[in-house]
């Protein structure tokens, strides 16, 4: 029935693990790298040995208990079913919250800070800083439905979560999200702003500002040396999707190898990891956040995103910033992260910025990595605009 919420359980079958790890044990590996390092991409010895560690030693199970111990919902916006996290606070005046998530990620990035700032009494917190959290999946990834359609875009998505939020009886929240998610909590707050009461973004996407050019800070040039160099050595994947995702589809979903690499080599590229992505995060959490693409085989839908929206998105951050954002924004800039806007660049679309912060560590997948840091950003902002 249109506009019913129903709660909703994993219970993945032992014949779709069981066929994970049988795919896994007959990998056809190809020859080392020529170069010894990561700049061809995943090491093989390293590949071998993460997939090995899926197939011999990963406990799935765990991580199915983890989420269903969270209350899980699904329900049809705008004719997809959509899956999310509902959990609410014990506290009395929580703000609610959308938290969205991007590529390569999943609500898995989100499971540290859930607590936190639903209860944040029980987390040595104060319960004047408590949230209500909203986390969805994305159309296409994790346990939401595919579109079988074009036009399921960063547009369309942020007018989705706005209806969520209403469906939930929320009439005044905040909204949340990285990569993907900065975009469409951008679009939230722009595009509803009698209910919004402030957005944090990690981080804004704006683009650099010519007029800045002859007085640039230090900072503000390693930020476009690092978008030259993501353009020349990290942007094959994003081509890739953005043109062909059913080419490069066929193998995600096919194979669990070539899912594995795909994904692991940008959370590598993208952590506060020292050169290795198990300096960041365990590698049961990395299998975790793979494990939302393996067994609903998201990674063709999941890819096409990009075919929908990347084109759009890119300008946003490399070369100009057409709309201005008025509602309040909070903005935390990671060192990792990429891109990284200075607040001058910024303030010329984000008319209304309450918090800006640069913290010392952390990266693309913050509330993944940093989920202390993540949590503080996110208590100092909306503490301005509750």
């Amino acid at each position: 029935m249109t506009g019913e919420v129903t709660p909703f359980r994993l219970d993945v079958p032992e014949s779709a693990l069981t066929d994970l790890r049988e795919r896994l044990r007959r990998t056809r590996w190809p020859e080392e790298a020529t170069a010894g390092d990561w700049s061809q991409g995943v090491p093989l010895g390293y590949l071998r040995e993460l997939c090995r560690y899926w197939a011999e030693e990963y406990d799935w199970r765990a991580t199915e208990r983890r989420l269903n111990a969270l209350p899980q919902f699904r329900t049809s916006i705008d004719g997809l079913g959509i899956h999310f996290l509902h959990v609410r606070s014990p506290h009395d005046g929580a703000l609610p919250i959308v938290l969205t998530h991007g590529w390569p990620g999943s609500i898995v990035e989100f499971l540290k800070v859930i607590g936190p700032l639903t209860d944040p009494e029980a987390h040595g917190g104060d319960a004047r800083d408590a949230f209500h959290v909203v986390c969805p999946s994305l159309p296409g990834y994790g346990f939401s439905d595919k579109p079988a359609r074009s036009g399921w875009g960063v547009e369309r998505i942020a007018d989705a979560w706005i209806r969520l939020m209403a469906r939930l009886g929320y009439e005044r929240y905040g909204a949340q999200g990285s990569d993907w998610g900065t975009t469409i909590t951008t679009l939230i707050g722009r595009n509803d702003p009698d209910h919004v009461a402030g957005i944090h973004l990690v981080p804004p996407l704006a683009a650099p500002d010519p007029a800045t050019f002859g007085d640039l800070t230090g900072a503000e040039r390693a930020a476009l040396s690092a978008l030259e160099s993501a353009q020349e050595q990290e942007d094959g994947y994003s081509l890739e999707q953005s043109t062909r995702p059913q080419t490069i589809g066929y193998g995600l979903v096919d194979s669990p190898s070539l899912l594995c690499a795909w994904i692991i080599e940008k959370f590598r590229s993208w952590t506060d990891c020292d050169g290795h992505p198990e300096n960041a995060l365990t590698r049961d959490e990395l299998l975790d956040n793979l494990m939302l693409y393996w067994l609903p085989g998201t990674g063709a839908s999941a890819a096409r995103l990009y075919w929908e929206s990347f084109k759009q998105v890119q300008r946003l951050f490399t070369a100009e910033t057409t709309d201005l954002v008025t509602v309040p924004a909070g903005c935390s800039v990671f060192p990792r992260e990429n891109p990284r806007p200075s607040r001058r660049w910024a303030e010329r679309r984000f008319t209304d910025i309450r918090h800006w912060n640069e913290p010392g560590k952390g990266g693309h997948f913050a509330a993944f990595e940093q989920p202390e840091l993540f949590v503080d950003e996110l208590r100092t902002f909306f503490r301005l605009v509750r």
